[in-house]
């Protein structure tokens, strides 16, 4: 019986590690249709993570009230970094462009004409029928 009990726990402890880690790889947002595209989603979430655990030398611990003692940045969680990826955000290059102004263009000035009219065309539709009887 005792042995039994240990199994019921190991396997407690199993099925919460695969809910956070599905929680942990985004498995619980997406809606996923297609098993080709779960995997392109985990090995996504993967090279993120691994970028985060990357930037852990660039970021200072923001730790929470509840959380222990402030850890070494080689010590960092991935959840640690991207807490602090704000203050690294405008240090690390960016591979974008900067952003395009909100503002519509000139068009056309008020006042001139369009010289340019949209074309029309007869839709070919007949007002008078013949019908002969």
């Amino acid at each position: 019986m005792d042995r039994l009990w240990q199994v019921f726990l190991r396997r407690f402890d199993l099925e919460h590690t695969f809910r956070f880690l599905k929680q942990t790889l985004g498995w619980t947002r997406p809606r996923i249709r297609d098993p080709y595209a779960a995997d392109r989603w985990t090995w996504l979430m993967l090279a993120a993570y691994t970028q985060l655990r990357s930037a852990r030398v660039l970021v200072e611990d923001q730790r929470r009230p509840w959380e222990r003692a402030p850890a070494t940045p080689t010590r960092l969680s991935p959840a640690r970094v991207r807490r602090g990826f704000r203050a690294i955000r405008p240090v690390i290059a960016s591979p974008a462009n900067a952003p395009k102004s909100c503002r519509p263009g000139p068009g056309r000035p008020a006042g001139s004409r369009n010289l340019h009219p949209a074309g029309r065309h007869d839709p070919g539709k007949t007002t008078t029928t013949d019908i002969k009887g």
